[in-house]
């Protein structure tokens, strides 16, 4: 069992940035990717960003290529999601993902366990 808990989100005015943290309570953290979803009101939930166990490949959807930032800690079973220039179309609930142990993701695999997600409002 994988237990994660999303933290850092909150209003923030368009062009301004917030940082996502989702601590895991696993020791087989190391073992899988990691991503992060969203999902605002009556749509369904997106792939925004994943990392690989090793943290030395990314992969991001078109609409936040150039703009986030997912990065991780082994050490510290943390892994962050830096979203700089944010847009009002950002606005969502944002979610903590974690996929099955050695698995090689990409943006259609679906994930294993779920965070209960962290709130961002981007104002225009």
């Amino acid at each position: 069992q994988v237990q994660l808990v999303e933290s850092g989100g909150g209003l923030v005015q368009a062009g301004g940035s917030l940082r996502l943290s989702c601590a895991a309570s696993t020791r087989t953290f190391n073992t899988r990717a990691m991503g992060w979803f969203r999902q605002a009101p009556e749509t369904e939930r997106e792939f925004v960003a994943a990392i690989n166990r090793g943290g030395d490949r990314t992969y991001y959807a078109d609409s936040v290529k150039g703009r986030f930032t997912i990065s991780r800690d082994n050490a510290k079973n943390t892994v962050f999601l830096q979203m700089n220039s944010l847009k009002p179309g950002d606005s969502a609930v944002y979610y903590c993902a974690a996929y099955a142990t050695f698995a090689v993701v990409d943006m259609t695999t679906r994930p294993n366990y779920w965070g209960q997600g962290t709130q961002v409002t981007v104002s225009s």
